[in-house]
């Protein structure tokens, strides 16, 4: 028998504080609302940069801004099996290179698409349940330039580059171009790598096209014939193409490092300016 106290004192009590009685007599029974953390976002940008910057390195010093990310890929491929515990550590080294590859490959990449660059789609698979993306990037689709196929994002940093120069660039070489000019060492065999001609160019115009490529975004050096057996020309890759050949994820990585990109691994010889991708120059950083 329902006590006459007992239904004032809760209707007392629910007035107190608010509180409908007749919510207050369901609750009892009605099952409670299950708080979930929320799940750490990977951001590709930083990602990608650092697994081309942090292979080049003499030391294990992380890529600035990428650490969680990275920290969260290297947990994801170690719960794969792909990856021991002692390199989860925020640095996407040779050996996190070599796990995320074999992780693409475990989804049926070859070639490029098992380069150990994370893509948008692999980078999100491996992250279910585990972390979202954010912040991606991708090379968009092959597109033809001056008789070359390069892809819609280097198409679009050339387009910029040839802006601020006032004047067109021509190709000497495109991107994907495997078994090509060997004197490239495989740095065109994947994309975003393209060399540019300097047929009638003085020295200061192949510096200010060196200049105006590497703000937008790219590696870029003026070759000499005095570096290799190879004709006046600008080499320029795209800094984070998901695209880049093993070969050039290196020059990459020597370019933050203040190399040449070369095997001799000798000092920056371009013109100095500040380092950015080509997303970084799109916000005007």
């Amino acid at each position: 028998m329902r006590r006459p106290w007992l239904s004032v004192g809760l209707a007392a009590l629910c007035v107190a504080v608010g509180v409908p009685a007749h919510a207050a007599a369901s609750d009892a029974t009605a099952p409670r609302a299950v708080t979930t953390a929320a799940r750490p976002v990977v951001d590709m940008k930083a990602t990608v940069l650092a697994a081309q910057i942090d292979p080049r390195r003499a030391d294990n010093t992380l890529t600035p801004g990428a650490k969680n990310s990275v920290l969260a890929v290297e947990q994801a491929l170690q719960a794969q099996g792909l990856l021991n515990a002692q390199w989860v550590d925020g640095y996407f080294g040779t050996v996190t290179v070599s796990a995320y590859a074999a992780y693409q490959r475990s989804l049926g990449y070859t070639g490029l698409a098992a380069n150990g660059l994370p893509g948008t789609t692999s980078l999100t698979k491996l992250g279910l349940n585990r972390y979202t993306v954010g912040n991606t990037i991708g090379p968009g689709a092959k597109v033809p330039r001056d008789g070359y196929v390069v892809n819609a994002r280097t198409q679009a940093m050339l387009a910029e580059a040839q802006r601020l120069l006032g004047y067109t660039l021509v190709l000497d070489q495109g991107s994907y171009n495997p078994g090509g000019d060997p004197t490239s060492a495989g740095t065109h065999d994947g994309g975003g790598v393209v060399d540019i001609s300097v047929t009638g160019m003085t020295a200061a115009r192949r510096t200010a096209v060196a200049r105006a490529l590497r703000q937008v975004g790219f590696a870029a050096w003026v070759r000499n014939p005095n570096q290799g057996d190879w004709p006046w020309h600008i080499h320029a890759t795209a800094i984070s193409d998901t695209d880049l050949s093993s070969q050039a994820q290196h020059q990459v990585g020597d370019y933050y490092l203040g190399m040449n990109g070369l095997a001799n691994q000798g000092p920056d010889d371009g013109p100095q300016i500040p380092i950015r991708t080509w997303e970084q120059y799109q916000r005007g950083q």
